[in-house]
């Protein structure tokens, strides 16, 4: 997959409504639908910290600064520097909420449902952690786990996004 194929794909899960922008108010609430779907309490550090980061990502995605991202603005910005700067600690912060025991690692169950809760299929995320969990140990762990976004974004492969993104299986 080349980049830009990786970055409509990215652009697509984040317009959650799907009407050819992200709005200040759907990418802020990916933090709460993690929460949530995390089963964590609303006044979690954690979810506090996942919330200022997932702001300053969008101000830096919104060019504009018209509180809409459009997919021009969204692919201009998206790269190495982006990601590095302000995007893998919101990520960071996303699995952090998700890693309930605080052991720098994720199972299957919590990539699983943090997966799920950004918008990808249950099944997609379910082939995405055995993609990752190379050493079949039943674990990620975070650098990992943001190194395939990483690779994703900037080059347009990654193992873990080629199963996230995969069609549905039905």
């Amino acid at each position: 997959m080349d980049t830009i194929t990786a970055k409509r794909h990215i652009f697509s899960m984040l317009d959650v409504d799907g009407d050819g922008v992200i709005s200040r108010q759907e990418y802020l609430a990916r933090p709460e639908r993690a929460a949530q779907a995390l089963g964590q309490d609303g006044e979690d550090p954690l979810l506090s910290l996942a919330r200022t980061a997932h702001a300053r990502v969008f101000a830096s995605m919104d060019a504009d600064q018209d509180g809409r991202v459009t997919f021009a603005e969204y692919e201009a910005w998206a790269g190495e520097e982006a990601f590095d700067e302000v995007c893998r600690p919101a990520l960071g912060s996303l699995f952090d909420l998700a890693d309930t025991d605080g052991d720098g690692h994720l199972d299957r169950t919590e990539f699983t449902r943090l997966r799920h809760a950004l918008g990808n299929p249950a099944d997609n995320a379910r082939a995405a952690f055995d993609a990752l969990d190379e050493d079949g140990d039943g674990r990620i762990d975070r650098d990992a786990y943001l190194a395939q976004i990483r690779s994703f974004v900037t080059e347009g492969a990654s193992p873990m996004a080629r199963a996230l993104h995969a069609p549905a299986h039905n």
